[in-house]
């Protein structure tokens, strides 16, 4: 689909992005606001997770039963997450409602009622998301890993931690929206059937008089990186390994991508075929590139028995040195049609394609066309796989278990 990239910043510093898609009957929106897990203060970690809910409860002048029942009448489809440096707001819809939506986040971030007895009840919620990793070993292993591979607090825990969560107060939570919710430093970023130029002056009448506090530096405390073992008496060992890579900015970065793609891009990838198809060691295995804006890392993922819990582990390590030593070329376009499919697929989203603008405007400073990610892909050469990887050695590790039984991992 032909799509026209626009950006705009607003008079407090806000930045606007419009991917127009006129072919398309939808839109969407994502909002990208600096209240991410890092810039929570020491002792409150797990307050975006309440945030995030909170302010949907009641905005402007509407209740928190009529709010929902306001975008539950214009068919909004709605996500939020929380990261590491962000608090996001996703919605999509038909294209006719984008001006009319685009009011009702205005009141969400400008105006959220942050009712206390509505607290309680987003407090609860995030104390039983959090409670939930005791059945979900693998999106827990994933925070862990994160937590012990970025330096402190990039890698801080986005659910909380219970005695942190327990302690927080609507007084607290208040205080982390007003300190937090810099309007100048938000990104939103649309896309789908949209008029760039009334969506900007939109914007600007309804977010441009909001000034940004001052933006504190994020001290980053690396530590070494190395093994932790968390024990649980479950019937599989759980076993997270990340290593270290190149962030979005560098010149190599699409020969990391291929990179992973090799190890995990499907079926015939090699820790499917080495770790799953010849060996049986486990039922599921899997490799992902995962960044900060500042730092980058690959990580891993396996679930097996506590038997085959070290031969598993061994076996992953050995697959990501002997990356190193060549790739064939079918593997190569093997991984790079894979990556484009990828790409292919989420153009044809409007919410995946203004949430990607989002992130591209905050990684990069600037939005990748389609075409541009495309032709990066197909650049991509083995030779250009081995030079990165010769830059930038798979040697050193980080390593989490969950389970019943430690490993011998390297460090």
């Amino acid at each position: 689909m032909a799509e026209i990239i626009n950006t705009h910043k607003l008079s407090n510093g806000m930045t606007v992005v419009g991917i127009e898609v006129p072919a398309v009957q939808s839109a969407a929106f994502e909002f990208l606001i600096p209240a991410g897990a890092a810039v929570t203060p020491d002792g409150c970690c797990g307050a975006p997770a309440i945030i995030e809910d909170w302010i949907f409860r009641g905005a402007g002048k509407n209740s928190s039963r009529e709010l929902s029942n306001l975008m539950d009448g214009m068919g909004l489809h709605r996500g939020s997450n929380v990261d590491s440096r962000h608090l996001t707001l996703a919605t999509a819809m038909q294209a006719e409602n984008l001006s009319k939506v685009i009011e009702i986040y205005a009141d969400i971030i400008l105006r959220p009622a942050l009712d206390a007895q509505q607290f309680e009840y987003s407090k609860q919620l995030a104390i039983q998301g959090l409670m939930s990793l005791d059945d979900d070993p693998r999106h827990r292993i994933k925070l862990l890993l994160r937590e012990h591979f970025y330096p402190d607090p990039l890698g801080r825990n986005t659910v909380g931690k219970q005695e942190d969560l327990q302690n927080l107060t609507d007084a607290k939570c208040r205080q982390i929206v007003a300190d937090n919710f810099k309007i100048g430093d938000c990104i939103l970023a649309a896309a789908g059937k949209l008029n760039f130029k009334k969506l900007c002056e939109q914007t600007e009448e309804l977010f441009g008089s909001r000034q940004s506090k001052t933006t504190k530096e994020t001290i980053q405390k690396r530590q070494p990186l190395g093994y932790h073992h968390y024990p649980y008496e479950g019937a599989q060992v759980h076993i997270g390994i990340m290593t270290d890579s190149v962030p979005q900015t560098n010149p190599q970065y699409y020969d990391a991508r291929v990179a992973v793609a090799v190890l995990s891009g499907g079926m015939s990838s090699r820790l499917f075929t080495e770790v799953r198809e010849k060996r049986g060691l486990c039922y599921a295995v899997g490799a992902n590139y995962h960044s900060v804006k500042e730092l980058a890392g690959i990580g891993c993922y396996a679930g097996t028995t506590p038997d085959k819990a070290q031969q598993t582990y061994d076996v992953i390590i050995e697959e990501f040195k002997k990356l190193a030593d060549g790739i064939a070329e079918d593997e190569l376009q093997r991984a790079k049609t894979g990556l484009q499919s990828s790409l292919i697929m989420q153009s044809e989203s409007t919410i995946s394609r203004s949430s990607a603008a989002a992130t591209d405007l905050y990684m990069l400073g600037k939005v990748r066309s389609l075409d541009e990610i495309k032709q990066s892909i197909e650049k991509v050469t083995s030779k250009s796989v081995i030079d990165y990887l010769k830059k930038n050695p798979f040697d050193k590790f980080c390593s989490v278990t969950i389970g019943p039984t430690e490993i011998k991992a390297v460090s």
